[in-house]
């Protein structure tokens, strides 16, 4: 695979003044299970701080009312029935599925992927994929973000899974594998101190990012920037790269604010607009 760590970083196109939420993507958010609604409401927050015009979460009946209480600016579906949300999926550009989800929701992703949108699968999504191995049924459009735990069930090869904790180059391979086991080499984020993104064909080392972010929600955060930049126009492998550079821009600021150890999830969502103004030099 080609390396393009040191190849500029992939960029959001400049906003018309004419421009309408319309124009920046509907996300549609799949998740949040009792006891877990505040990791798709993270990676809602993430998804809007990240430049999604639209973003409506999906989250079972029982727990919707909690999620939507998070905030005020995305809205929320009740599922009872897979069914339920087939409106919302419909309606989206870009769909992430994954953040506390919990286990008894596997009939929504092969929904998910049959729908052929732009996808980041994360978490309990990526556990279902594991679970129903629907590994072939990923396409082209799709990201998946699996820890070295994640990945192992996914690749469900011992030594496979032990070079997904190595070195750069064991990550590199262990990614690139699975990029190109998926059924049409969508792009695969290997997370881990530097996070490897790869689509089988060329790839790249994540170099920003603390141990500090080595905390709860700190993925789901993440989930919603790749959803995010998707939404936007940026591919998989290009959503991928970005995401994990500005999630981790986020974190190294919220470190030098608040020290590594008192770190919480939130405080990334806190500092990715000013991790985006990095990116941009056009003054506010």
């Amino acid at each position: 695979m080609k390396d393009v760590s040191q190849e500029p970083l992939p960029l959001l196109a400049g906003r018309g003044a004419e421009s309408h939420k319309g124009d920046f993507g509907r996300v549609l958010l799949i998740g949040g299970a009792p006891g877990m609604a505040g990791s798709i409401a993270m990676s809602a927050l993430s998804c809007l701080r990240s430049g999604a015009g639209l973003v409506t979460v999906a989250a079972p009946a029982a727990s919707a009312p909690v999620v939507a209480s998070f905030c005020p600016v995305y809205m929320t579906v009740a599922i009872g029935k897979a069914e339920d949300f087939r409106e919302s999926l419909e309606a989206a550009t870009v769909v992430a599925i994954g953040p506390g989800l919990g286990e008894n929701w596997d009939t929504l992703l092969p929904l998910v992927l049959a729908a052929n949108k732009p996808t980041v699968i994360d978490a309990d999504g990526l556990n279902a994929l594991a679970r129903g191995s629907m590994l072939e049924n990923v396409h082209a459009r799709c990201v998946l973000t699996p820890h070295p735990g994640e990945y192992g069930r996914l690749v469900g090869d011992a030594s496979l899974a032990a070079k997904a904790t190595g070195d750069d180059a064991e990550r590199v391979e262990a990614a690139g594998v699975l990029a190109r086991r998926s059924g049409a080499s969508g792009a695969v984020l290997l997370k881990g101190a530097r996070t490897v993104v790869a689509d089988g064909e060329r790839h790249a080392i994540n170099k920003t990012g603390n141990p500090g972010m080595a905390t709860g929600g700190s993925g789901d955060v993440l989930t919603g920037v790749i959803a995010g930049l998707m939404a936007q126009g940026l591919g998989p492998f290009d959503a991928a790269r970005l995401g994990a550079h500005v999630h981790g821009v986020a974190g190294d600021l919220a470190a030098a604010r608040l020290g590594q150890i008192s770190m919480i999830a939130t405080d990334l969502i806190d500092e990715l607009p000013h991790a985006f103004q990095r990116l941009d030099p056009t003054p506010f």
